[in-house]
């Protein structure tokens, strides 16, 4: 039998092969119906890749609504509290944006059970195009997992854009298209759509620091393929990694930012429980102290941080 392209098992857990179930009825309009789940050789418990997910004229959509963000670099760590004892401060490797909530880096991200407190601040809603998305990939996700493996709420209501390419150093062009070992410690499953330059994902065995990863999967995510992934192994256990973004087809994406050429654009869809999330009026002092300067920046070009930041300082003034 012929192997599908695109996914190379490189470790065949012990799993159960889900049947495949009915089709939702209908797609959204612009969305194709894709084929089914591909790995090689045989099903992986929890992932799911669909090649040519994105319709043209969504992505032509999606490109226009790209062209209007005006994403920030962050630092790594807060500029208004003293370093964390052993670590220098940094930027991160690539500009970034939040949709549904943002999650800055210097308040750590989202880490339940107990990173949950005065980390996601309330963010832009979905675009159209982003939306009907979204409301698709609920629909599958409800198809291809058991419940067991949806938390109560379950909705893809967080999802953060990641700009892959090389950045501008002294005049030379740096490649930081890569992400290293991580886990999303949102609940629940996670779907990521991509646009541009295929990319290189693993999903590997936690291990030892300085001991060599044992991959579980790799997986090549094309140009306008949505993958999701989920459960006990790749989502709770496993970790995962970009090792590389290709640079074969010299793609230039949208939006323009100084000093960063973006080759590849990563959509990823998570859950947050509502109540974790806050306006950024709403935040702990500290916290707002520590983001302030970044929701300035985002204010300056989006409508909905104005209004944040506006919603904070008559806030403020009340108090006063």
């Amino acid at each position: 039998m012929a192997r599908p392209t695109g996914a190379l098992l490189l470790k065949r857990p012990r799993v159960n092969i889900p049947r495949r179930g009915p089709r939702p009825a209908g797609n959204p309009p612009g969305l194709r119906r894709p084929g089914p789940p591909r790995a090689e050789g045989r099903a992986v418990s929890g992932h799911h890749y669909f090649t040519n997910y994105l319709e043209p004229a969504d992505k032509r959509k999606l490109l226009s609504w790209l062209a209007s963000l005006r994403p920030i670099w962050e630092h790594r760590y807060s500029t208004e509290r003293p370093l964390p004892s052993g670590v220098t401060q940094r930027l991160l490797l690539r500009p970034v944006y939040w949709l549904g909530n943002w999650q800055f880096a210097c308040l750590d991200y989202y880490r339940p059970p107990r990173g949950i407190h005065n980390r996601c601040v309330a963010a832009e809603p979905f675009p159209p195009v982003l939306a009907r998305v979204v409301r698709d990939v609920e629909t599958r996700i409800a198809r291809l997992f058991p419940k067991t493996h949806i938390p109560p709420r379950f909705k893809l209501n967080t999802c953060l854009v990641n700009f892959y390419g090389s950045r501008l150093e002294r005049d030379k062009r740096v490649d930081v298209a890569r992400v290293g070992e991580h886990r999303d410690f949102e609940p629940g499953p996670v779907a990521s759509l991509s646009i541009g330059e295929r990319a290189l994902l693993q999903f590997v065995e936690p291990h030892r620091s300085g001991e060599a990863a044992r991959p579980l999967l790799s997986q090549w995510l094309d140009d306008s393929s949505l993958q999701i992934f989920g459960g006990p192994l790749l989502k709770d256990r496993a970790l995962h990694r970009v090792q590389r973004v290709d640079d074969k087809l010299h793609t230039e994406l949208p939006p323009q930012i100084d000093g960063f050429h973006t080759r590849r654009i990563n959509f990823t869809f998570r859950y947050v429980p509502a109540e974790h999330i806050l306006p950024f009026a709403e935040l702990a002092q500290a916290a707002q102290r520590d983001v302030r300067g970044y929701v300035e920046q985002l204010a300056s070009s989006s409508e909905f941080f104005r209004q944040a930041l506006s919603a904070a300082d008559a806030k403020r003034t009340r108090q006063i």
